[in-house]
C-alpha cells in the first residue's frame, strides 16, 4: 500500500439558492457535502446548538467517521484472523465539552461496537480484535481525543 493516499470532498454553501443569509439574523447554516462519485448529502447546524435534524453536522461527521473506520480495520483483521463476521452494529456517542486548551471540541467519543460472529468462533479472539483495529485505525490515529470501544460479541443463533 502506498504511504500517502489524496482525498477531495466539496461543501456548497448555501444548500439552496432561497435560504437566509448572514447577515441576516435567523440566517441558515444548511449546506450540501460531496465527494466524487458519492450521492450528495445535506450537512447543517446540529439541533443541540441552535439547528436542525435534517442534515449531517460535523460532530455527526467526525463520529461516524470514527465509527467507519473502527469498523473497516476490524474487518480486514477478522478476515485475516478468519473470524466469520455475520452482522457489525455501532452506536456510537461522541461528547462535546472544554478541551484542555478551554476551547469547546469533541472531548470523547465511545464506540459501541456489537459484532455477530459464526457460531463455534473464538469470542476472546473476536474480542481482542477490537483493541487491534483500534491501534491501527487512521481516524483514531489522527485526533486529539480519546476514542473508546466498548464492544460485544455475540454468537449467531
Amino acid at each position: 500500500m502506498s504511504e500517502e493516499h489524496r482525498f477531495e470532498t466539496t461543501l456548497v454553501y448555501p444548500a439552496d439558492p432561497a435560504q437566509k443569509l448572514p447577515p441576516d439574523p435567523d440566517f441558515s447554516r444548511d449546506n450540501r457535502l460531496r465527494a466524487a462519485g458519492h450521492p450528495e448529502m445535506p450537512g447543517a447546524l446540529p439541533p443541540s446548538l441552535g439547528g436542525h435534524d435534517r442534515g449531517y453536522s460535523p460532530e455527526d461527521l467526525m463520529i461516524l467517521s470514527l465509527s467507519e473506520c473502527h469498523l473497516l480495520t476490524y474487518l480486514v483483521l477478522a478476515q485475516k484472523s478468519r473470524i466469520a463476521v455475520r452482522r457489525y452494529e455501532d452506536r456510537a456517542t461522541g461528547r462535546l465539552g472544554k478541551g484542555a486548551s478551554g476551547m469547546t471540541q469533541l472531548v470523547e467519543v465511545v464506540l459501541h461496537p456489537k459484532v455477530t460472529v459464526g457460531r463455534g468462533t473464538d469470542l476472546a479472539a473476536a474480542q481482542a480484535l477490537h483493541e487491534r483495529a483500534h491501534r491501527h485505525c487512521f481516524m483514531a490515529n489522527s485526533v486529539n481525543f480519546p476514542v473508546l470501544h466498548e464492544p460485544e460479541i455475540v454468537e449467531e443463533t
